[in-house]
């Protein structure tokens, strides 16, 4: 019997996803709900299994982990790259790593959603409404406002030609951005500092690496104009959270949109859920039916190919 386990399910969906029977016969999947953040309990839980199906980086896969799970044959990841999964280790321990494809604009349609709102008052008025207050604030236009990505990759470039369909003024900085690239995309290349001075609102879509980890800390916060909006839905470390949280109750910046967080899912008592400046969102840029349909399908097909002796997508040849 190949054993399966299906990991961080939150809304308990996967099953409905894709078609699991159509696995060989003697293959048991199992789904768990609730997320793990202790390691130990992570590897005691898994330790019967051949195969894990991750979502996204929800649990973290380093070496140590990996050592500890001597069962483990199959990890499968949804996306085509995970920075949380130790992938060399996998190698030397003998694990294959897959992934599945997916779709981009999930993200930036997310990233869309709480410009508006945080332009709009959207959540303050939802609320207010329904208490019984009607018209409580005054909401701001974007057209002839600054939207300044960070970054002008996929999602980057997405998000860039939205801002510019509501008649903004885009700017765009990067460490490999080219005026060409920028140009392509209706863009203007601006310095870093000169993206964090002139943003109304600043929108953040570049990968977590050691060059972008607390890339924008206390001294470009203090750059922001105190109109300003900051919107992450890329990875949370990229700004420091403890100088973004000072910020915010200072009124540095207006306020802020957050999808992605340092620790996931969020603890209750983390001062962004009180800020009455944020609005948070639990990292769901990328939690749409579609693209949890080609997760989940191509995740099974991961797991049939491999047990077939045919592994595909594979992350670690």
């Amino acid at each position: 019997m190949t054993k399966v386990a299906v990991l961080d399910d939150y809304q308990e969906v996967a099953l409905e996803m894709a078609d699991w029977k159509s696995l060989p016969s003697g293959t048991e999947v199992t789904v768990f709900k609730n997320h793990l953040f202790d390691e130990c309990d992570v590897s005691k839980r898994l330790a019967e299994f051949e195969v894990v199906s991750a979502m996204r980086e929800r649990t973290p896969f380093p070496k140590r982990l990996l050592e500890n799970l001597p069962n483990l044959k199959l990890l499968v990841t949804t996306g085509m790259r995970n920075a949380s999964i130790d992938v060399p280790a996998a190698s030397k321990l003998g694990i294959t790593v897959c992934g599945t494809e997916g779709l981009g604009y999930p993200t930036a349609e997310l990233t869309w959603g709480l410009i508006v709102s945080l332009a709009r008052k959207i959540s303050e008025e939802n609320s207010s409404s329904r208490s019984g207050s009607w018209q409580t604030t005054l909401g701001i236009g974007l057209n002839g406002k600054t939207l300044g990505t960070l970054g002008l990759g996929n999602l980057g470039s997405q998000v860039a030609r939205i801002g510019n369909a509501f008649g903004m003024n885009v700017v765009s900085w990067s460490q490999n951005l080219t005026k060409s690239k920028a140009a392509e995309n209706e863009v203007t290349l601006v310095s870093f500092d000169e993206l964090m001075k002139s943003s109304d609102f600043l929108s953040i879509h570049t990968v977590l690496s050691d060059r972008t980890r607390n890339l924008i800390g206390e001294r470009e916060l203090n750059l922001m104009k105190p109109s300003a909006f900051l919107v992450n839905t890329s990875r949370g470390p990229i700004v420091n959270e403890e100088a973004l949280v000072q910020a915010l109750r200072e009124g540095v910046i207006a306020g802020a949109g957050l999808d992605v967080f340092d620790t996931e899912p969020l603890p209750y008592d983390h001062p962004f859920l009180t800020l009455s400046n944020t609005l948070i969102t639990p990292h769901m840029g990328y939690v749409t039916i579609e693209g949890y349909k080609i997760f989940y399908s191509q995740t099974v097909e991961c797991i049939g190919q491999y047990l077939k002796g045919t592994p595909i997508r594979v992350l670690n040849p």
